[in-house]
């Protein structure tokens, strides 16, 4: 299957920063750091998963973007993540679970975000 870019699949960037936002409120909520390595890894995994296409320079950008949310973000929009919240943030694959309220409310940030 060929790459995409990214913006081919609407809804794209939302999703990809909330993946990455889960991850680093995941990553904080269980080595109290904000690991970057995780943030760049995870964003390097979901890209493959999706077969979609990024530019290095927007990768930093919705990188750097998603720690800011996980960092100051999240807690202004009443968004919590505790390390007993960690597992209900993904599926089995390590994809995003989309059942979770906590996700749907960081989906519903993100998308803003993502639209301005």
């Amino acid at each position: 299957m060929a790459d995409h870019e990214i913006d081919v699949r609407p809804g794209s960037r939302a999703e990809l920063l909330c993946f990455l936002v889960a991850t680093a409120a995941a990553s904080r909520s269980l080595t109290h750091e904000w690991r970057v390595d995780h943030v760049v890894e995870s964003c390097r995994i979901w890209l493959a998963r999706h077969a979609v296409v990024m530019h290095w320079l927007e990768r930093v950008q919705m990188g750097q973007l998603a720690l800011r949310v996980a960092r100051r973000d999240l807690r202004s929009a009443g968004i919590t993540v505790r390390q007993s919240d960690v597992q209900a943030l993904f599926t089995g694959e390590m994809g995003l679970n989309h059942a979770s309220t906590v996700v749907q409310k960081m989906m519903m940030l993100c998308t803003t975000l993502t639209a301005e």
